[in-house]
């Protein structure tokens, strides 16, 4: 599969900043308006996506230690008497159509959920948008951080009765290590369920639907998708989640307090 390179979402950005700057210069009108508040937040996504593709070109492929930590892992969970990633993938096996419907769903949902996610929220609820996207975006800066200390997922162990799922079924999007789009000895923490967890709990927080509770499946299937698949642990997408969290609460901390400083400075 193919995504957005570096370079094509530095393009992006770039076109959307010089189309701003031309708007700007223009008479105020309502469309005027509509397309530079547009523009400047793909600006400033393309170059967050930009950021992040270019750190998941680092060469990182060598995996010191994350065979070691992943056992550990392993045993940790074993310790707080989790359920075994391995009886839900065994579970998956036994029927064709579930195992390539899982390897689908964790190769494809994931970008395009959030940015679905993204443009709705943008679209419908501005004034919840900033908490959001910020979020977002300290979520992923913290994950590609966390991503030097090197963790190998389940597929990687099978000693311990794993498969890669994806490579069995001919639907993997890694290849071999070193290569493909994502880093594979970033297991800790899981972007997929950090992302997942964005999309639910954003669109339960900012919708007044009583349907709003139905998007709780996306981070209920992301997490059955990335365990079953061998790719993540469980102990990976709790520590998203609460990387999250953790996000969220220095937004709400941090953006006020900046936006009253910048008025007062204004004013």
């Amino acid at each position: 599969m193919k995504w957005v390179t570096w370079d094509q979402a530095a393009a992006c950005a770039v076109i959307c900043i010089v189309l701003v700057s031309f708007l700007r210069r223009l008479s105020r009108t309502k469309v005027r308006s509509v397309i530079i508040s547009w523009c400047t937040e793909l600006a400033l996504i393309s170059g967050l996506y930009m950021l992040w593709r270019l750190a998941m070109t680092l060469p990182l492929d060598h995996a010191p230690g994350a065979i070691e930590r992943a056992h550990q892992i392993n045993d940790l969970q074993q310790r707080l008497h989790l359920p075994t990633e391995l009886s839900l993938q065994h579970f998956v096996m036994k029927y064709e159509w579930l195992a390539q419907s899982t390897n689908a769903f964790y190769a494809i949902a994931h970008v395009p959920a959030t940015v679905a996610f993204m443009i709705w929220l943008f679209w419908r609820h501005r004034d919840a948008y900033p908490r959001w996207r910020n979020g977002l975006a300290m979520l992923t800066a913290a994950c590609l951080v966390i991503r030097y200390i090197r963790v190998a997922p389940p597929r990687f162990l099978p000693e311990l009765g794993y498969v890669d799922l994806a490579t069995r079924y001919g639907l993997s999007v890694y290849g071999p290590v070193g290569t493909g789009v994502s880093d594979q000895f970033a297991a800790m923490p899981s972007i997929h369920v950090g992302w997942a967890a964005l999309v639910s709990f954003g669109i339960v927080a900012a919708s007044t639907s009583k349907w709003r509770w139905v998007f709780m499946a996306h981070i209920v299937l992301t997490i059955y998708a990335v365990s079953a698949t061998g790719n993540h642990w469980w102990l990976d997408g709790i520590a998203a989640i609460v990387l999250l969290v953790v996000a969220l609460r220095i937004d709400d901390y941090a953006r006020p307090r900046i936006t009253r400083s910048l008025l007062s400075k204004i004013n």
